[in-house]
This record gives C-alpha cells, structure tokens and sequence, in this order.
C-alpha cells in the first residue's frame, strides 16, 4: 500500500526503493501485482482443553440457574486427563457467561484465637441446611449439614465445631438470629438480650457471643464470603453431579462429602487473602485457643415470654444429653456410577 501510495504521488522506482528499504524489482513485483500480498490462515490446532468441552458445557448447563467456578472444573476434567492450567478453563468459562466485576473490600484482620464467625446457609430446596464456621485468622472453616436450625441443632454444631478446631475463641459473631438473639439492644445499646440456652453454652466454653451490624453481611464478612465459596465449589458440583445420574443429596452424603473437600481442598488450598495455607495456619491458631472444657450437656431453656401465658410456660425443655452424629463410612463419588450401572 505505501508503494502505491508514493507511486501515485509521483516517485520513481528507485526513490520509492529508498523509502521503503526494499529493491527495485521488489518494488516493481508489488506495483505490478496491483494488491497486497495476502497470508493464508493457520491450520487450526487441537488445543489441550478441546476434549473436554463437551464435558464443561454439560456441567454448566446442568448447573444453571447456579454457576460452577472454574477452578472446580478444572480439577474435574483433570481426573480425566486434562493437562492445561486453570487459565485454560477459565477463558472457555467466561465465554459462557462474562464475569461480573465486584469492587474491592477492606476486611479487618483479628488476631489469633480472637475470633469465630458463624453463619447458616438454607438449601430449601434439598430440605437440608449448612452450619458454617470460619476462624477470623487463620481461615479455617468448619461445615456440618443439618435438616433444621433448632436451638437443639445449633448446640450440637457448637460442640462440634469447637471439638474440631480443638480449642474456644475468645469470641464468636453471629447473625441477628431468633436461636441467638431474641431482643437486639434489649438492655440497651449494644446490651443484647441473648437465647437463654446459647448464653449457657457461652458461660460453659468461655466464650463472649456477638452480633453483627443489622443489614450489614460484610460485619461477618469471612464467612459470608466462605459460604459463596461453599456454594459453588462444593455443594452445587456435588449437587448436579448426584442429579446427573438420578441420585438426591441427603445430609449423611454432604457430611462425608464436605469432610473430605474441607480436608483435601478448603482447608488445604492457599487462602487469596492471606497467602496461606488455612491449616497450616490453624495449627499455630491452635496454642493461643482457650482450652476446651467438657461437651455441653446442659438442657434447652425456651425463652419465657411475656404476659398471662408466662405463667403456664416451663422455663426450661429438657433434651438428651449430647452424642456426636453417626458417621457414615467414607465413600468416593464413583460409588454412584457403579450404583447406576448395577441399576
């Protein structure tokens, strides 16, 4: 085109050869030809990620309304012989669907032991719910799946989770929750009046329970953004996988599932924020936990309430005394597919 270009305004084959850099009969091929010299496309090459495609669009599909993370996807494909990296997966992903772009948050960082932070997570869907558990340093998470989110639920998960961190924070922060707190501010700022039985579970462990900002999830925010995590790099994957082959999720398979994935994966990834290990960080969160008292074996006090019917209403509801749940034998997912094919 530049040939062209100076032809036409006149230059002769040796000054247009100056310019351009080239020779003369170069210069007089080009002008002759009277077009740009055209480049054929390369043959396209099989990439490392094209055998797997069909897979990693079945999984999305099958995921929707619900979105899978790439990462999740990668370590699926990789049982399967995929080679690539996780960058790979991700490009093909966001194709699917573009990614939303969040703005930065500022979390703030407490000091080891200091704090726990808990949170449900509802699968009404499933008839099933989640006790979530993260430790505020060093990241470590614990899960158990519930079918309800009774006061009687709730301090059997407390036992549970304080037995698997082998250790009691100085404090923990929940939601503004009826199995927590009956009466924000009730005894006036910041003066909580708490349920009954989980201020006796409190005073049993040492332990000072907290509430976060109303309307304010952020207040708890290592949790809040470990349950996204959950969510979508465990229970929907597990979730549509079992649909796939006609199988439900019930609370005993979660619980073998999620105890696997927090060993192999959760707790076992590098945290992004902090750049470590949650548990390897757990073991030096461990020496400055306060000591763990006996289990908890106290009874449910309801929540007297007020007016005429208080006097006909027991001030305590006996339960029986804590035991740990069943735990059902370990069991790898491909134990479905053999299921199915024997079905």
């Amino acid at each position: 085109m530049e040939m062209s270009i100076l032809r036409r305004q006149g230059k002769s084959l040796r000054a247009i050869r100056v310019e351009t850099g080239t020779s003369v009969n170069t210069v007089r091929k080009y002008l002759a030809a009277g077009e740009l010299p055209r480049y054929r496309p390369r043959p396209p090459r099989a990439g490392k990620l094209d055998p797997f495609k069909d897979y990693v669009v079945k999984r999305v599909e099958a995921a929707r309304p619900y979105w899978i993370p790439a990462t999740v996807l990668a370590r699926e494909i990789r049982d399967q012989g995929f080679t690539g990296c996780d960058r790979l997966v991700s490009r093909f992903v966001r194709a699917l669907r573009p990614a939303v772009k969040e703005g930065p948050v500022v979390r703030f960082e407490t000091a080891p032991g200091q704090q726990l932070q808990i949170d449900w997570i509802e699968y009404k869907r499933d008839g099933l719910a989640a006790f979530v558990a993260t430790l505020g340093y060093s990241r470590a998470a614990f899960i158990e799946y519930v079918t309800d989110e009774r006061v009687e639920t709730l301090v059997a998960c407390h036992v549970h989770v304080l037995e698997f961190f082998g250790g009691v924070p100085r404090e923990l922060l929940y939601d503004n929750m009826k199995t927590v707190a009956l009466e924000r501010d009730g005894y006036g700022p910041g003066l909580h009046r708490f349920h009954p039985t989980l201020w006796d579970v409190a005073k049993h462990y040492n332990f000072q329970p907290r509430l976060c900002r109303p309307y304010r999830a952020r207040t708890k925010g290592k949790v809040e953004r470990f349950n996204g995590y959950l969510r979508y790099s465990f229970h929907i994957p597990l979730l549509t996988r079992l649909r796939q082959h006609g199988l439900r999720l019930d609370r005993e398979t979660a619980n073998v599932e999620v105890a696997r994935w927090l060993r192999e994966v959760a707790n076992a990834r590098v945290h992004a924020e902090t750049g470590a290990v949650p548990a390897v960080r757990l073991e030096a969160e461990r020496a400055v936990l306060q000591p763990l008292p006996a289990p908890y074996r106290g009874a449910v006090r309801a929540a007297r309430p007020q007016g005429p019917a208080a006097a006909a209403t027991p001030s305590r509801v006996s339960v029986p005394a804590h035991t740990a749940p069943p735990v059902p034998a370990q069991r790898a997912l491909t134990v479905y597919d053999a299921l199915l094919e024997a079905a």
